[in-house]
């Protein structure tokens, strides 16, 4: 057979075997185009994010006031004299142990040792040789002043002397304006500290203690703060000074400032602190006193005779105590 009609010849063998492959595949197509599509898997749900809970941090507890004064008066009814003092104590300045005391909680108008907040605060934010700008308002502050006037430019070390030594009610404002920035903060701040030191009976409404209306503290409360005002060596200093001459601008030129602390000339030992007076308060006298070891501050409050009262606390402490 020639080789072209052999070729015919396969050709037409295997084109059957072709045409049922072609068929095949077509029917195929056919079945999976009608075939439903799986269904689709499901997203894998998203990773959980773990929620950390976190215990709830109570607030830190404000710390307990340090009980600055305490206990029961060790020397009770050993006064051979009664006192004048509506009000006294008498406490033991190491430690805070009560002595001796006489209506210690009584509140009561304190005039001018009012300032012994008004330092201690101030003396805290005012270096010595800071200036202070004296306000406008300054120079009307009522009753005792040292004269200062309005734009005058003070170092603060000479109005800390005038207000603890003179008892300027000017100075413990200008004071008062520097630390603060204006009156009111401040005597908020002097709130503020006597609450954080534990001061139960005591509310100011002064910087000077020049207005009694709502101004008032306790024998009890004014020996705390003496021990807390007497832990800065500048108030140690400027309160056992007893007379300081300063330079002024002109026309002034000079000052003069005695302590009206009668106690620092009269008593032995007596090393501060302040006195005070108005119409409603009478007269008050915190002292202070070391001999040898002892240390000692009397409080007298509304007295008629306020160096003999201190004296006979003092003594009183210093024989116990010898």
């Amino acid at each position: 057979m020639p080789p072209r009609r052999r070729y015919r010849y396969r050709y037409r063998r295997l084109a059957p075997l072709g045409v049922l492959v072609l068929l095949a595949l077509a029917a195929g197509a056919w079945i999976g185009a009608r075939r439903p599509p799986p269904p689709a898997q499901a997203a894998p749900p998203p990773a959980r994010q773990a929620t950390v809970r976190r215990a709830a941090v109570p607030p830190l507890p404000k710390p307990a006031p340090e009980h600055l004064v305490t206990g029961t008066p060790l020397l009770r009814g050993r006064l051979r004299q009664p006192l004048l003092a509506r009000s006294a104590i008498l406490v033991d300045a190491a430690t805070g142990r009560v002595l001796w005391q006489l209506r210690p909680h009584e509140r009561r108008h304190v005039a001018s040792t009012t300032k012994i907040m008004t330092a201690l605060l101030a003396l805290r934010k005012l270096a010595p040789n800071d200036v202070v700008t004296v306000d406008p308002s300054v120079p009307r502050v009522p009753l005792v002043r040292e004269g200062l006037r309005a734009g005058e430019r003070v170092p603060a070390w000479k109005l800390f002397y005038s207000m603890l030594l003179y008892s300027g009610n000017d100075d413990a404002l200008a004071l008062a304006i520097a630390a603060g920035g204006d009156k009111w903060t401040f005597v908020r701040e002097m709130n503020v500290e006597a609450a954080r030191l534990g001061l139960r009976d005591t509310h100011f409404s002064t910087p000077s203690g020049v207005v009694d209306a709502d101004n008032y503290s306790s024998a009890w409360d004014l020996a705390g703060l003496t021990r807390v005002a007497m832990e800065n060596p500048r108030f140690r200093r400027i309160v056992r000074t007893r007379i300081e001459h300063v330079s002024w601008a002109p026309p002034t030129n000079a000052k003069i400032y005695v302590n009206n602390n009668l106690m620092l000339t009269r008593y032995r030992g007596a090393t501060g602190v302040k006195t005070g007076y108005t119409h409603k308060s009478g007269w008050c006298l915190v002292a202070s006193a070391t001999r040898g070891k002892v240390s000692l501050i009397a409080v007298v409050l509304d007295s008629g005779n306020i160096y003999a009262d201190a004296t006979r606390l003092l003594n009183l402490g210093f024989a116990a105590r010898s």
